[in-house]
């Protein structure tokens, strides 16, 4: 959500932003509506004083035996009434207005975020890992997939289209994959493990910014629950409403849940395989912190996803998202692209963004600085460690033999129980 007063006081600085991010110039519709709003709510706290005031004095008139001035005042009480709903109707109907239009437009991107208009303008950053020199032509892993327990046919029977059913030792390795993010997030770098719900209400959605512009790419359950699309939501509304103490380090949250995803505004992407799924798992990162630290922890959050990717041995590049591929509710966002030598290409397995006071305002999660009377809205950070899936595939692609075998990484030894290779059945 947008801060009203910045509004009012940088009408074309916020425009300036808001067309960096392709809309239209919004300010001036905006203020109509503050205005519009404002004026209301003085007609009706100055009604209300007036009829107090008024009440007031008809005890006083009838103290002195003045019952003329009594009944004119009371005649004045009536009307004062009379016009008021009016006035509320007003004020309620404007600031309705004005909240569904605020929810609506994008967060205002950071200074040193690229022009751009899509993903073709992002800006790559740094390379890491060296691409394997295969002997073979390596394949895509929808195509050695099958043979390895990744069922496509009985998850699209089971579900429909973009469901899979893993079987046997490929199951193991997507589990072992989940359970390595976690240690990792958790022992070396320093997020609390978390058990969070996958089913949140509409104000947890509407405080991560998911409602009202992504509702149609979510499921929603018949009692009005909605599936989440990523744990960012119930772990950063965590703290909707809330007070926090002055958290002198960032509060860091984790948790490897199921996402479900309606897919309604990628049509056509990715319909092959495993890479866009209805249903799929994420281990998540989320950063709560003052202002003053959230960009040095978006960095710091952008490192505990590559050591994920470093620690598997992945080929990935690391890319600055222009304002055209940025997300609704980021401020800035880091994108992280593994090598897929099947594909031939880098495809994102992580996203990190710093969201600033945009959710937190939103949501209402605010810390009490020492000292100072007044509060502040934190600041929210979110990022991927990593898609459990779309690493499954790194893995798949870039550990493949001439033979449709995949060897299993070093690093998810301790998880295997003692299985080193995935081998195709006959």
């Amino acid at each position: 959500m947008h801060d009203i007063a910045y509004i009012r006081a940088n009408p074309e600085a916020f425009d300036a932003a808001t067309t960096r991010r392709g809309g239209e110039p919004v300010a001036d519709r905006i203020l109509a509506l503050d205005t519009k709003k404002r004026e209301a709510q003085t007609r009706v706290q100055e009604a209300q004083s007036r009829r107090n005031e008024a009440s007031k004095a008809i005890g006083q008139a009838m103290g002195q035996g003045d019952k003329d001035k009594a009944e004119a005042l009371k005649a004045e009480v009536a009307e004062i009434k009379a016009s008021m709903p009016q006035w509320e109707e007003a004020e309620a109907t404007a600031g309705a207005e004005l909240t569904d239009l605020l929810a609506r437009l994008p967060n205002i991107p950071a200074d040193d975020v690229p022009e751009g208009a899509d993903e073709n303008d992002n800006v790559e950053i740094a390379v890491w890992g060296e691409k394997r020199d295969f002997a073979f032509e390596p394949k895509e892993h929808a195509d050695i997939g099958p043979a390895l327990g990744m069922d496509f046919e009985t998850g699209a029977a089971l579900s429909g289209a973009r469901f899979t059913f893993l079987r046997g030792d490929i199951a193991r390795l997507h589990r072992a994959l989940a359970q390595f993010m976690l240690d990792k997030q958790t022992r070396e770098n320093g997020y609390t493990e978390c058990n969070p719900p996958v089913l949140v209400n509409d104000d947890a959605m509407y405080g991560t910014d998911k409602l009202p512009k992504f509702a149609e790419d979510s499921f929603q359950t018949t009692d009005g629950r909605w599936l989440v699309p990523t744990s960012e939501v119930p772990l950063t509304a965590s703290v909707a409403d809330q007070i926090i103490p002055e958290p002198a380090e960032p509060i860091r949250l984790t948790a490897h849940t199921l996402c479900f995803r309606s897919e309604a505004g990628s049509a056509g992407k990715d319909t092959r395989g495993f890479i866009r799924q209805h249903q799929f798992e994420k281990v998540e990162m989320v950063s709560i912190c003052r202002p003053e630290d959230s960009e040095a922890e978006h960095e710091r959050m952008t490192g505990c996803a590559e050591g994920i990717l470093q620690a598997l041995g992945l080929p990935y590049r690391k890319v600055l998202l222009c304002v055209g591929d940025m997300g609704f509710g980021a401020r800035k966002t880091y994108d992280l692209e593994v090598w897929l030598p099947g594909q031939g290409a880098y495809r994102e397995i992580s996203s990190c963004s710093n969201t600033g006071e945009f959710q937190a305002r939103r949501m209402n999660a605010r810390y009490k600085p020492e000292g100072e009377k007044k509060t502040r809205f934190v600041h929210t950070l979110n990022g991927s460690g990593l898609a459990v899936g779309r690493t499954l595939v790194a893995v798949m692609e870039n550990y493949q033999e001439a033979d449709g075998s995949v060897t299993v990484p070093q690093c998810l030894a301790p998880y295997m129980g003692g299985v080193t290779k995935l081998e195709p059945a006959a």
